[in-house]
């Protein structure tokens, strides 16, 4: 399924998703939970629900008709109102959750250990405690695996591939999300082999984003790294427009920051993602349980470069480079 393809269903997947709270029950209604720390009117929210819900109604699942959806929203980083949601959602009692990222699963987690779980966007759900092994998951959770924390070497070596001159990187990152720790090491065993310092930068809230940067952009040759998490996510634009601005080589860690006007990417897809969750919320549905479902890993990596953004930079993209690319926005 091509992204293009989810596009036309924002309209009516924006519509739909009301109708969870007001769906009068018909026949056998089955209720579902979704609980995500991006806004609901986030344009990469809104596409990987898009592909959700397309992929429930491929199932025969329709909003309304037979499943109703109870969804939570963005907390901006903060835990307290996203504890506050796990134990709403539960309250609920919803045939099963849907947990998008690490950060959610902490909390949903420690809300319930009976309800259902299928997550999406967790980097290591093994360390963290979710499952106690991919191919036998046990317990209530099952899901999608972010990436291998050694994929996150890859984000430095591409750095210094497109941005030669750099010899300083900040690695920005969230660290409310228990990922980040193992991601940061990943970076920091390439970075002496590649002549690198590495500045690790915690952002714990919207406010610390602009200051950390601009301090770290006083010395010269940086570049940056974007770790994923609900922080450097939602305040993409912010980041993307500070990188331009001190003009800071940066690596994002998933296509829509290069669609936006960041220089490249390295990661999954993460609508790939959904679409395949939907599969495994009808299997719950169905009957299954998510112990016996193994916990499954992506199934492609792709490599996302902006040609403009390149160009302002005044980097010359090498031509072995932009031949590993999966796509060259120009």
């Amino acid at each position: 399924m091509r992204r293009r393809d989810f596009i036309t269903l924002l309209g009516g997947a924006a519509a739909a998703w009301p109708l969870a709270a007001r769906a009068q029950q018909s026949g056998r209604m089955r209720r579902l939970g979704v609980v995500t720390d991006l806004p609901s009117d986030d344009s990469e929210a809104q596409l990987r629900n898009a592909a959700f819900l397309q992929g429930l109604q491929q199932l025969g699942w329709t909003v309304g008709r037979n499943l109703r959806i109870d969804f939570r929203w963005g907390t901006g980083g903060d835990i307290d109102r996203l504890r506050a949601y796990a134990a709403e959602l539960v309250a609920l009692a919803p045939d099963v959750i849907l947990a998008v990222g690490t950060t959610v699963m902490v909390q949903m987690q420690q809300a319930t250990r009976t309800l259902p779980l299928v997550f999406v966007q967790v980097s290591d759900p093994v360390g963290a405690g979710f499952v106690a092994s991919l191919n036998r998951p046990g317990g209530n959770s099952t899901g999608f695996t972010l990436a291998e924390y050694s994929i996150s070497a890859k984000w430095l070596e591409l750095l210094k591939e497109i941005a030669p001159g750099v010899t300083r990187a900040a690695v920005l990152r969230d660290p409310g999300n228990p990922s980040g720790t193992g991601q940061f090491g990943a970076i920091q065993a390439v970075a002496p082999s590649l002549r690198v310092d590495l500045s690790p930068v915690d952002m714990r809230d919207a406010a610390g984003i602009e200051p950390a940067i601009n301090q770290f952009a006083r010395a010269a040759n940086g570049g940056m790294i974007v770790l994923p998490g609900s922080l450097t996510i939602t305040h993409r634009t912010q980041i993307i427009a500070l990188a331009a601005r001190h003009r800071l080589p940066t690596v994002y860690p998933f296509r829509y920051y290069v669609a936006a006007g960041g220089l490249i990417s390295y990661g999954p897809d993460a609508v790939d993602q959904y679409q395949r969750a939907a599969g495994y919320v009808d299997r719950i549905l169905k009957g299954e349980k998510p112990a016996d479902l193994p916990v499954q890993t992506p199934t492609k990596y792709e490599v996302v470069i902006n040609l403009k953004t390149a160009k302002a930079l005044d980097l010359a993209v090498p031509t072995t480079l932009l031949a590993l690319a999966d796509e060259v926005i120009e």
